[in-house]
Order: structure tokens, then C-alpha cells, then sequence
């Protein structure tokens, strides 16, 4: 006997599911999209390229690199060298977990008190290290450049996308290009955690600009997983919810979820740091007792800026290369920041780009890394990518490519040999 099965009606048991195929729209926005961001990522690609590879010629050609310990700036190649300082910690944290603890170091009365383990490195960037190595079957430094590499072009897009929603789409393609090219740039394309937070504040920024709270509260949280300079996101995140509520612009319940969702990052990672050492404030007495990084006011940071142009290298922690080229960078935010507000831009850019300058030049530490410090400042872009959008794109290509060769030297070798990122 012959029966035929008919499937319930709503449950469809045992039979594939059918998918609707995409409609000619869908294609048509897609093939937009992809038309949209491809010059972008290949703009910044080749940019980036370039600042690589005049990078790794200066570094096989010095040599430096073969006479140092392995994990601060040494190695057997060039390329070691991306996975050196933090990259090291980073690829510790990825292979073997997290020891959070405050040990004394015998006999110490200086700066230097406690012992450093890995509790100072977010989880965000070594979790995804280890994820991406046990997809790809690659060790921790290949996994680690991947998901930095890939996390810098989505860092790109996401300038480009902020640049482009203020400005127009040629002003975006510039500040994607300046990414590539600014000073600190040279962990962009290394083990270190730069490029993936510099990804989720662009992202995050442009969902506030569109509106998209959820987003931008899920971003920001994630942030928080990652730096803990992004204490200036969360403000500014909060700070543009309080403006749409108090204008009434997209209701009550989603603004108000960003700001809750915002810090749930930050505050979890230093919880449960603080829970693990018996300390509360156990990751604020690490960076201190360890790597004598702690808010002073900006005491040293004006040391510093008073120290250099007279010639001294008294001040703390001084590598007088990378230090002139991180107040080169101090003075070159001073400069861009009023040119930024000229420009009247959202409050979520300003308070994000005020309070990390605040967060970065208020603290003691070594002066050398501010120029990676500061990196995060994509809104400082704007100004400058507002003048260069009057450049064809050939012009455009020349002037940013001159500065992507010798970003091999102010953004590479400087951070990694002259100094410590």
C-alpha cells in the first residue's frame, strides 16, 4: 500500500527547510556594498602595505633585532619582532590562561614593587587568539596577526563609515588612508590589541551616529573586554543617550540599554581580577606596582613636553626618539582638536576623543607608548580628511603612500626598537 506523507502544516517534520532565495534587490544592495567598501579596503591595503614593508627592510637592514631577548624587540627573523613586549603576554594569556595575583617582589622599595602576570592584558584579543588558532589550526603568532590584520581593516571601514556619514564618501576613503598612516601605526599589523579596539569604537561610534543603540551598547561592551581606555567610549556612549532621551528621538528603552550595556565589559574584567586577588582594586595596584603606570595628573606627561625641547632626558622612563615623536603626536592632537570642533561633529566623537586624550596624557607611564596610546583618536582625522577630500585620488594615493614608507620608521621601528610599545 502506497502512502504519501503530508507534512503537518507549520512544521514541515523531516523535510529540508526551503529558504527563500535572494530577490533581485538583495543581490543589487549587496553588489552595492561590496562596490562601497572594496576601494576602501584596498585603498588602506595597499597604504598599509607599504608602512609593512618599509617597516620589516628596516629592521633586517639595522639587525638590532638579532641581539635582543626575544621577548622585548629580539628575534630569529623580522617579523618576530610583531610579537614581541605585549604580544608576548598576549600569546601567554591565548596558550594558558590568566593568573591574577599581587606578588611582592623581595626587598623592592622603588617604583617597581610587584611582579607583572597577565592580569594587566584584557581578555578580549587573546580569547579571540586562541578561538582563531584552534579554527585554523594556526599557533598563537600566526592567530594573533590574523585577527589583528582582519580587525584593522574593519577598523578602516569603520573610519571610513564615520568619516563618510559626516562628510562624503571621498573624505572617508581619506581618514581610512590617515589610519594606515598614523604615528603608532605600526601595531596595526602586529600581536598587540590596537586594531581590534580601534574596530569596535569606530563601529561603535557609527551606530550612535545611526541611531542604533543596541549596537552601539553591544560594541562598547565588548570594548571594555578589550582596553580599558575604553572608559571614554562608555562616557561618550552614555553622554549621547542622555541627549536622545532628553530630546525624546528614539524612545526610552533602547537608549537607556546602551547605557546599561556599555560598561558591563569593563566593570566584569576588573570584578573579576579584583575577586581572583582578593583586591577590589587589585588591577589599578598592578599597573602601578608592576609597570608604574597610574594617574598623576599629568605630571610626567608635562616633564616630558618641558623636558625635550631643551634637550634633557632626565624625566622618567626616557627613550628620546620615540619620546620626540610621541610629543610630536601630543602637539599634533593639541592642533587637530580645535579644528574637530569647529567642525561642530556629534557629542559622542568629542567627549570620546577629550576623554581619552585626558585618560592617555593624565597618566605616568612610558612616554614612548603615547604615540600607540593615542592612536584610537580616529575623530582627530576628520579635519585632515576634510581638507585632503580636494585631492584627486592619485594625488591623494602620492601624498598618503610618501608618508606610508616613512611610516616604517616614526610608526614601526621607533615603537618596537627605539622605544617600548
Amino acid at each position: 500500500m502506497n502512502e504519501t506523507i503530508t507534512p503537518v502544516s507549520g512544521w514541515n517534520v523531516g523535510l529540508p527547510e526551503e529558504r527563500p532565495a535572494p530577490t533581485d534587490g538583495q543581490w543589487q544592495r549587496l553588489r552595492r556594498t561590496v562596490e562601497r567598501h572594496t576601494p576602501v579596503l584596498a585603498f588602506y591595503g595597499a597604504l598599509k602595505l607599504i608602512g609593512f614593508v618599509s617597516f620589516m627592510w628596516l629592521l633586517d637592514s639595522a639587525g638590532n633585532y638579532r641581539t635582543k631577548n626575544p621577548r622585548f624587540g629580539g628575534g630569529a627573523h623580522p617579523w618576530d619582532v610583531l610579537a614581541t613586549w605585549d604580544g608576548w603576554w598576549y600569546q601567554q594569556i591565548a596558550v594558558h590562561g590568566y593568573h591574577p595575583e599581587l606578588i611582592r617582589i623581595p626587598g623592592a622599595t622603588g617604583m617597581i614593587t610587584l611582579e607583572g602576570n597577565s592580569a594587566a592584558f584584557f581578555p578580549l584579543y587573546p580569547a579571540l587568539i586562541r578561538l582563531t588558532s584552534e579554527l585554523t589550526g594556526l599557533g598563537s603568532y600566526g592567530a594573533g596577526l590574523l585577527v589583528s590584520v582582519l580587525a584593522s581593516f574593519a577598523a578602516a571601514l569603520g573610519i571610513y563609515a564615520v568619516a563618510a556619514q559626516l562628510l562624503d564618501s571621498r573624505a572617508g576613503l581619506a581618514a581610512a588612508g590617515l589610519w594606515a598612516v598614523w604615528p603608532g601605526s605600526g601595531v596595526e599589523w602586529a600581536v598587540y590589541s590596537d586594531s581590534l579596539f580601534v574596530a569596535l569604537a569606530a563601529w561603535a561610534c557609527h551606530a550612535v551616529l545611526t541611531r542604533r543603540w543596541l549596537t552601539a551598547g553591544l560594541l562598547t561592551c565588548a570594548a571594555g573586554l578589550n582596553r580599558p581606555t575604553a572608559a571614554a567610549l562608555i562616557a561618550a556612549v552614555a553622554v549621547a543617550a542622555l541627549f536622545a532621551l532628553r530630546d525624546r528621538r528614539d524612545g526610552i528603552v533602547r537608549p537607556l540599554a546602551a547605557m546599561v550595556m556599555a560598561p558591563l565589559g569593563l566593570l566584569a574584567y576588573l570584578g573579576w581580577v579584583g575577586h581572583r586577588m582578593g583586591d577590589y582594586g587589585g588591577y589599578f595596584k598592578l599597573q602601578s606596582g608592576a609597570w608604574a603606570h597610574k594617574w598623576d595628573y599629568g605630571k610626567q606627561t608635562l616633564d616630558v613636553l618641558t623636558s625635550i625641547p631643551v634637550g634633557k632626558t632626565s624625566y622618567l622612563f626616557a627613550w628620546p626618539f620615540a619620546d620626540l615623536i610621541s610629543a610630536c603626536v601630543v602637539l599634533l592632537g593639541f592642533a587637530l582638536l580645535p579644528l574637530l570642533l569647529r567642525l561642530r561633529p556629534p557629542a559622542v566623537l568629542i567627549v570620546y576623543t577629550v576623554l581619552t586624550v585626558a585618560l592617555v596624557l593624565g597618566s605616568q607611564q612610558i612616554f614612548s607608548n603615547v604615540s600607540r596610546y593615542l592612536l584610537p583618536l580616529f575623530p582627530l582625522f576628520l579635519p585632515l580628511a576634510a581638507a585632503l577630500r580636494r585631492l584627486s585620488l592619485a594625488h591623494l594615493f602620492m601624498l598618503l603612500g610618501t608618508a606610508a614608507l616613512a611610516s616604517g620608521s616614526y610608526a614601526g621601528y621607533a615603537l618596537f626598537e627605539l622605544g617600548v610599545p
